[in-house]
């Protein structure tokens, strides 16, 4: 992992005397920075090409879908509150 500069771990410190919804919204508003960035060469393409061989393999039949209301079901039998 790469070490913090010192400007980065003054900014932490400060961001840690933040109340935790200050933080939150810190927090939020960085991630919404992360996401304005260019996509890098091909990565469209490629998701592309995906989501396409994905939904031909659905519509050809390769690949059965499973009702949401199942995989609910099976998530609560495996992962039951109060665990």
């Amino acid at each position: 992992m790469a070490q913090m500069t010192p400007q980065v771990s003054e900014l932490l410190e400060k961001a840690l005397g933040l109340s935790a919804q200050e933080r939150g919204l810190l927090i939020d508003r960085l991630i919404e920075t992360l996401d304005n960035e260019p996509a890098e060469e091909g990565v469209e393409a490629a998701w592309g090409e995906e989501i396409k061989r994905r939904v031909d393999d659905i519509r050809s039949g390769r690949v059965k879908t499973v009702p949401g209301e199942q995989v609910l079901r099976e998530l609560a039998e495996e992962f039951p509150e109060g665990k």
